[in-house]
């Protein structure tokens, strides 16, 4: 930390929600400290407040920086608000529509799905410009009169404005939301997503409205809660943002837990010299995996469920694989793990709160690689004889022994987190072997060998703090705003001065978000790039912006890496970009006792003979090395040192791991 952050009376708070656990790390200006508490889906603020309670800074002044799923559940679970949607005459039914992708290919009979927006919540009026914007049909007082009683009787939530062109001339949907009643949420494409693609800039702008009304109340008991506290929130696209401009535009926090896992990967990975990272956050409930060249990739085309998501949000891929991961037979006999989980509560079978189905953390506890009075620092007794009990079921019919059930389990389980690696790696044409892999969560080191030598990798790092990465990311990600506004047309005949002058204003738009927020003027940075593709593709590769000629050259050679191929025509501008942001004061990881500390206890893991050595992560001096088989314990976390592989402490605590040989998986 800086010496000005270090002289502030501010505790630093970074909290991660996940479906389990609620992570907590707290910086006081000279040293960390971590925690965990058990989430509270229901009302995500309690274990929040629980979490600020024990660790003691209940009535301090604190800046909180928080990764929230209240977005994501309510998309996932359709528990959104009562939410109108607002389209020109014609398209009401656009969002329902879509794109008319099919699921399941061969599938002949696929069920029909719910509607995204029930007929009578879909509301059509005039205000329409074409694609050169000049205005096709006018919007007349009559129109908003009428939408306004409409509105009064409907009595939504939220309202969602999405007009055709909006994207170049706002100010029909600008006279739409003057005429919304008060105390309705509203959201306008122009402001959320100002980017051609009517159908996913309506998407998006539906489902920020969809959210919105729930976010903004989470955040404000989260404040009242803590009123001594001034809250930011991470945005998907690894920035933050104060709670207040947050809540305007929820759906920018749907990946905001994994985007601080990614941003205290990148963190920790520079200070262990480690650039190039395949993460995977492994937690209770799902697995993420994603790449790191320097800073975190980000897209413009994810989906939450079925629904597609326009705004900037880290590249990765989402799998229901986690600690939490239960396994079944299917219809055919055949071993299953997930994707349903046991969640939080009841949880697996091993936290003794009435969980019976056995999960891959129950299986890591029958084999030995969780340590029943070490879990999250001794505070917490996991309960062997209920994970038995979990698992009895279905060893017997598959007639195994426990052990080799349990070793199945851990088997397939790998094999799904094995597999999205390869679709964010292999299948992007990057080599595994190229990268180290990053594993992080709670459940993340238990796992790190097998799929490094599943992906033919040899180099691995376990980040100090992996437990609570994401809620440490959070401390580490800078303020910032991810701006886009779509200029259709071939990159050689667009002027100059008409791209510049978009740029400009976008920035000023980013710099006075910030300067709203308190950020000094002078440690703001803006970074340009443009979304290309060539002439009469569909899709675009996103480049830094340096001129015209150096960008039609980045997406040349982008395409080629990519797809293997240049083609011989023309480049087209899609999109214009700016990331606006200001990086937070540096903080500084403690260095690990200077004493090297031997193993403090031995055990027993399956499948390997005679004892190994289980060494307490605090207790790891700078420098050391550690030789597999072995467990290393810590408060939050296990990792497990598989035969062959062995760990070298470095001088911030980070596990580098190496495989000394080939090993079997």
């Amino acid at each position: 930390m800086t010496e000005s952050a270090r002289n502030s009376p501010l505790h630093l708070v970074g909290v991660d929600t996940g479906g389990t656990f609620t992570d907590f790390v707290h910086f006081d200006g000279e040293r960390l400290r971590i925690h965990k508490v058990l989430s509270t889906p229901q009302a995500p603020e309690q274990a929040i407040l629980q979490g600020i309670r024990e660790l003691g800074l209940g009535t301090a002044e604190l800046h909180m920086v928080h990764g929230s799923t209240v977005a994501t559940n309510a998309v996932l679970e359709g528990k959104g608000g009562r939410t109108a949607f607002i389209t020109n005459h014609g398209l009401g039914d656009m969002l329902n529509l879509g794109r008319q992708n099919r699921e399941r290919l061969y599938d002949l009979q696929p069920p029909k799905p719910e509607p995204v927006v029930p007929p009578e919540w879909s509301l059509e009026v005039g205000g329409r410009f074409g694609a050169d914007g000049k205005i096709v049909e006018p919007l007349t007082n009559e129109e908003l009169e009428a939408l306004r009683r409409r509105l009064e009787e409907l009595a939504p939530q939220a309202v969602a404005i999405n007009l055709l062109f909006a994207f170049i001339d706002d100010r029909f949907e600008r006279q739409i939301e003057a005429v919304v009643p008060k105390g309705i949420f509203v959201s306008r494409s122009s402001t959320v997503l100002p980017e051609y693609r009517e159908y996913e800039r309506g998407m998006t702008t539906y489902l920020n409205a969809y959210v919105g009304p729930l976010v903004q109340g989470y955040l404000q008991r989260l404040a009242q809660g803590l009123p001594r506290a001034r809250i930011a929130v991470m945005q998907s696209s690894g920035e933050t943002a104060d709670a207040e401009q947050a809540g305007r535009l929820a759906v920018h926090m749907l990946l905001s837990g994994p985007a601080g896992g990614l941003m205290g990967a990148r963190f920790v990975g520079a200070r262990a010299g480690r650039t190039k990272l395949l993460t995977f956050d492994m937690g209770g409930t799902s697995t993420d995996v994603a790449l790191i060249e320097g800073a975190p990739r980000l897209t413009n085309e994810s989906r939450i469920g079925r629904y597609p998501v326009g705004v900037p949000m880290v590249d990765m891929h989402t799998i229901g694989a986690g600690g939490g991961s239960i396994a079944y037979l299917d219809a055919g006999g055949l071993l299953q793990v997930g994707p349903e989980s046991a969640g939080a509560d009841p949880g697996p079978a091993c936290y003794g709160r009435g969980g019976t189905r056995p999960t891959v953390t129950d299986a890591n506890l029958i084999l030995g690689r969780l340590l029943p009075n070490a879990f999250l620092g001794g505070s917490m007794t996991l309960d062997r004889h209920a994970a038995e009990s979990a698992l009895k079921p279905l060893a017997e019919a598959l007639g195994r022994s426990l052990e080799d059930t349990a070793a199945g389990i851990l088997r397939l389980a790998n094999e799904h987190m094995a597999r999205a690696l390869r679709v964010i790696s292999v299948q992007r044409g990057d080599d595994p072997r190229d990268y180290t892999l990053a594993s992080f969560g709670g459940a993340g080191g238990l796992h790190v060998c097998a799929l490094a030598e599943a992906l033919g990798m040899r180099q691995a790092l376990v980040p100090v703090h992996a437990g609570v990465l994401s809620a440490l990311g959070m401390l580490t990600a800078p303020r910032g705003r991810q701006l886009s506004r779509t200029l259709l047309g071939r990159l050689d005949q667009l002027p100059a001065s008409q791209i510049n002058a978009i740029y400009s204003e976008l920035e000023a738009e980013g710099r006075r978000a910030l300067s709203a927020e308190g950020v000094d003027a002078a440690r703001v940075c803006c970074e340009r790039s443009a979304d290309l593709r060539y002439t009469g593709q569909a899709y675009t590769l996103t480049v830094r912006w340096q001129g015209g000629a150096s960008a039609a050259d980045a997406f040349q050679a982008q395409h080629e890496q990519r797809y293997g191929h240049r083609l011989n025509e023309a480049v087209e501008l899609v999109n214009l970009r700016v990331a606006v942001t200001a990086a937070q004061p540096m903080l500084t990881l403690p260095q690990p006792t200077p004493n090297e500390a031997a193993a403090q206890a031995t055990t027993q893991l399956h499948g390997i003979e005679g004892a190994v050595p289980v060494w307490a992560r605090e207790d790891l001096a700078a420098g050391q090395r550690l030789q597999g088989p072995g467990l290393i314990t810590e408060k939050v976390s296990t990792t497990y040192l598989a035969p062959g592989w062995r760990a070298t402490v470095d001088n911030v605590g980070n596990l580098l791991l190496d495989r000394a040989q080939s090993t079997d998986r």
